[in-house]
Parts: structure tokens; sequence; C-alpha cells
């Protein structure tokens, strides 16, 4: 597991490995072959370790024991699916900050035997017994009536993750569901390890859930306290994880083996959902037991668009994927490599494209049932012209416009590759924090407040009964040649997008390696119009990590960008790369405390 001392350190390397390169021209070649020179003995230069290779097959989560369980499960025979499955249960156990059974799933599957991709969105939708006029009454009574509350009932759509699990079971899964889910009962009983960072995360959350109860703005608190605070009946639980600790839950447990027995029935038609119906009632909540029964995940058809010599793909809406592609469409157009990594240059072409892209994103992204718009329109050369001769390297441009087109009518990422080729990029979360606040009597996992993504004005994304909100979570994937090439994502809300482009810039612009193209300092855009309806603070403002150099910096600012200093929300990256021979290659991300493993 990553320390605190460590990452710091390897922080401090990185910062001053890039600061010696304040200097550098905005016209130098993209990499200096000095650049860094001593930082590391072998290797490249400010990557925090070396890309892990594998033979035979690889894992990259935010958690060691959840790599370990996907590489045991892919070296006893099961498919690359078996093992996210696998990790996927035990992520939910020892990374609830991120991700559960409460929450919703994308994925996207190479498959070898078809040489093709397969999409599946696994979003649940809003309560059907709640309506836009309650909703706002809700949103009123909390203090905010232009926004969906962030926690409690008003917020929680119907999870879909299990749904996900059975869904891509049935079509690429090998082993018996019940020793996929065994790794994390046995675990959920007996305690697992939670280290530092995401502990720190569980601590904020404690923090915040109080906060919302006592201001009213949550319904209840006590199962959330039992579960995961331990702050009152406490004989059967370890102390909260604190970053040494171990941390049982053997509600989940219970609940886990429900669902390998009874399968996906157990979760969205037996007592699973009987319980989260009479939990809901009980509280004064939406959700009912029919929301549950009616649900179903789709498969989807990704959408690629070609950057360089890659073909970059993501996961059309509800989710923000074509955000990274329109964003890769615009920047194709100019040459980063000869402005140099982060240069002035390079940093400011990124943003304004983000920026640009952001604002179709507000515009048109929803649930496409809804919608009924083809967010490939945005990809095409004629538009990516019009919104690449908006970009001007001298200055920012005002908040710009979305385009005239008419339309009818906190996070967990993951990859694993198996010894067939089978690829998956996999994305799991419960939205903001560990979700709404709200673990149903007795089932050991809390729900998600994915719903606080809806928007209370007119537009794509307005609330409605039915509907699925607006998704942040993107799994990501690129293809060479036709073959495949990476699964990546990176975790983070809005940062997400944007560091699937960071990376792929960084890998295909600047030849870094996997490790180091996670490593590299990042940027995060902020403040743009979002989905939700709320409009851009001026031109919004970016944050930086510690490892752009501050004479870039000043370029920037005087270029008209606000920056702010490194918040700590740049995401959390996974990625693994195939060869043409067959060989992986996997990185994690260093600002958290995952791992990456093969064989």
């Amino acid at each position: 597991m990553a320390h605190t001392k460590s990452r710091a350190l390897a922080a401090a390397l990185l910062g001053a490995a890039l600061l010696s390169t304040s200097a550098v021209a905005q016209d130098a070649p993209a990499r200096d072959p000095n650049f860094g020179r001593g930082e590391r003995v072998s290797g490249q230069s400010f990557a925090s370790r070396s890309p892990v290779v594998a033979p035979h097959a690889a894992a990259a989560t935010a958690h060691p024991l959840a790599t370990q369980t996907a590489i045991d499960i892919m070296r006893s025979g099961g498919t690359a699916i078996d093992a996210a499955i696998a990790a996927n249960a035990m992520l939910g156990l020892v990374e609830p900050t991120a991700n559960g059974i409460g929450g919703d799933i994308f994925v996207i599957v190479w498959d070898p035997r078809t040489q093709r991709l397969h999409g599946y969105n696994g979003s649940g939708r809003s309560p059907r017994g709640l309506s836009l006029a309650t909703l706002r009454n809700v949103a009123r009574r909390q203090g905010n009536p232009n926004a969906v509350p962030s926690f409690g009932a008003a917020s929680v759509s119907v999870p879909g993750t299990v749904d996900g699990w059975f869904a891509l079971h049935e079509r690429f899964g090998r082993k018996p569901m019940a020793e996929l889910l065994a790794p994390a009962i046995q675990y959920a009983r007996e305690g697992a390890p939670i280290p530092q960072t995401i502990a720190m995360y569980w601590a904020n959350n404690q923090r915040r859930l109080e906060t919302e109860f006592t201001a009213g703005r949550l319904e209840e608190v006590e199962n959330a306290r039992r579960t995961y605070f331990c702050q009152q009946d406490c004989e059967h639980y370890r102390q909260m994880p604190d970053g040494h600790g171990l941390f049982r839950n053997p509600d989940l447990a219970n609940t886990l083996e429900l669902i390998a027995q009874g399968g996906r029935d157990a979760y969205y038609r037996g007592p699973i959902a009987h319980t989260i119906d009479s939990y809901m009632r009980r509280i004064g909540g939406y959700l009912r037991y029919d929301d549950f029964a009616r649900h179903q995940g789709e498969w989807v058809e990704p959408v690629c668009a070609p950057y360089r010599d890659v073909e970059v793909c993501e996961l059309p809406p509800n989710s923000q994927g074509v955000v990274a592609l329109q964003t890769l469409r615009i920047l194709d157009g100019f040459n980063l490599r000869q402005m140099g990594f982060l240069s002035a240059d390079s940093l400011h072409t990124q943003i304004e494209a983000t920026r640009l892209a952001f604002a179709d994103r507000a515009q048109f992204y929803g649930d496409p049932a809804f919608t009924h718009f083809d967010v490939r329109r945005l990809l095409t050369d004629e538009y990516t012209n019009q919104r690449r001769a908006l970009i001007h390297n001298d200055s920012t441009m005002p908040p710009p416009p979305h385009a005239e087109m008419r339309i009818d009518g906190d996070t967990t990422y993951f990859a694993v590759a198996d010894s067939e080729g089978m690829m998956v990029s996999i994305i799991q979360s419960n939205y903001r924090g560990m979700g709404s606040g709200l673990v149903p009597d007795g089932l050991g996992f809390m729900l998600q407040d994915r719903g606080e993504l809806f928007s209370l004005s007119p537009g794509p994304n307005q609330y409605r009964p039915g509907r699925r909100p607006f998704q942040t979570i993107i799994p990501a994937f690129a293809l060479r040649n036709g073959q495949p090439w990476l699964a990546f994502g990176l975790m983070g809300g809005d940062m997400q997008p944007q560091g699937h482009v960071q990376i792929i810039v960084n890998l295909v612009d600047y030849d870094l390696d996997l490790q180091a193209a996670g490593d590299a300092a990042r940027y995060r855009f902020y403040g743009g119009v979002e989905p939700t309806g709320e409009e851009p603070d001026g031109n919004g403002f970016v944050a930086m990590e510690n490892g752009i150099p501050p004479a870039v910096r000043a370029e920037l600012e005087r270029r008209g960008h606000r920056i702010r200093p490194a918040d700590g929300s740049f995401g959390g990256y996974q990625a693994i790369m195939r060869h043409p021979n067959g060989v992986y290659e996997a990185a994690t991300e260093m600002r958290k405390d995952g791992m990456a493993g093969g064989y």
C-alpha cells in the first residue's frame, strides 16, 4: 500500500523535476532526453514507479486487495469479467467511500472472440412516485430551490450495479457467481484492511453526514453510524478505519450471500428490494419495490473518434464520455508535441478545448430515451472546425456558447485483462462520497445520491420520474490499428473527461510511459456551465498541481486563466496497455492507495 510520506516524496520529486523545466521555450521538443535525469536510476523520469509488465493477465484497481482478488480469479480460470465482478465486490467493501452495490456501473469490454467492443450502461432511474413538483418542494425546504439535494432520499435513484454484474456475467463470465463473491464475503466477515487515503475520505464522509443530519437534510443516520462509523451498537464491529486497522461489515456479507444464492432477482425482486422499500417507507423516502422490479440496464454501442494514430472510445450519454472525445477532436488540429510538455501553449490549448466541450455537455447530455439527440453530431469535422476556430493562443475566450442544434423531446475505476485477450474498462460509483447517507436496514451498503445530478430547470437533463440522470462516470478504451491498445479511466466527477484527455495526450503526444502518463502533474477546470443548471462562473478557473512550473502558471494567468492552487481533487487513474505481442502493461494512481499487478 502507498503511504502518505512516500506519496509526498514522489510529489516533491515530480515538482522538482518539472520546476527545472520552467525555462523551456514554447516551441521546445516534446521530450528532452536530459529532462528529469537523475531522478530515477531506471525508467522514465517523474514516474513514481515502473509499470507492471504481465505476459498473461493484469489488473489495476484502487485497493491492493481488489487487485489481488482479480488476479486470483484469472489464475484459477476465470475471465476478465469474472475477475472484474470479484474485484468490484471487494472494492465495495474496502472502498465504500467511492462505490458499492448501492450505486451504478458503466463498462466497456473488448471481446477477443468477436474482435469488437461492447458497452454497458448500468445506470438506474429516478423513483416513479417522486414528481418534479415534490422534488422542487424538497429542494426549497432544504434551502436551495434550484438544485436537487446532495444527500437524503430525494437524491436516490435505483442502483444498477448488481444488474450489471449479471448482464456481464451472462455474456462473458465463466465461474459461478458464488465463487466470485466469496472473497468479499470472507473479508467482510473477518475484517479487511483500509489504507490511509481511503481512511481519510472515510472520516470526511462521517463529518459531512453528521452535519447533514444535524441540519435536517438527512432523514436518518443511525444505520450509517452502525455500519460504517461505529458510534453505537459497536460490540460486533471493530473500530472505524484509521489507515491501520481492519473493517468488518457482516451485514454486507449477508447481502452478498443473498445475491450469490438468489442471483439478480434477490436484489431487484426479492428480499433486498423489499427491505429497501420498507426502509424508504419508514423514513419518508421515495424508492419503491416496483422501481427495482422494473429496472434493467442496457447494452450500448461505444462512441469512438480518431486522435492522431489511435481511436479513443467512450460510452454515449447519459454519461459524459463524449466530452473527452470532443476535446480530443478539437486538440487534433493543434501540434501539442511541438508546443512542449506542460508548456503554457499546450496547457492553454487543452483547457480552452475542455471549456468548449463542457459548454456542449450542459446543453445536450441527458437520458437519451428522452433527449433523442445523437452526440456524434458534436464530433463531425465541420462542427469540430467551428469550435477549434474559437481558440486563440494569446488569450482565453469568453464563456463559450454551445452548439445551435435542435433537440427532440466519489467513484472507483479499474481495468482487468485476461490471458485470452479480453480487456475490461469498468467504473462504478455511489456519486458524491459514500452516497446519499442512507443505509437500508441490515443490508450493509449505502444508496447512491446520483439523482443530485438532475436539473430542476427545463432542458435535456431536467428531472422526471423514471428518468436516468446525467452521469459523470465514464470508462474509456483506445484502439491502435483496429486492435485493443488501452483500457483506462480516471475517476473524479468533472475531472474524468479532462483526465482522459490528459492521459491520451501524455501517451500519444509526449511519449510518456503508462505510469508516467498518470503521474505527470494535472490541471482541472472548474466553473463552466453545468448539466445541473448552474451558470458559468465567468471564464471559470483552473486548479493545478504543484508540478506545473511557476513561469507557466504566470503565463497562463497573463492569458486570462484564473489559476488556483492544487486542491487534491485530480482523480484516480488506472490503466492496462496491450502490446502487439500480447504482453500487458498496467499502471495505477500514485495519488491513491491502489496497486497494479499481473502474472
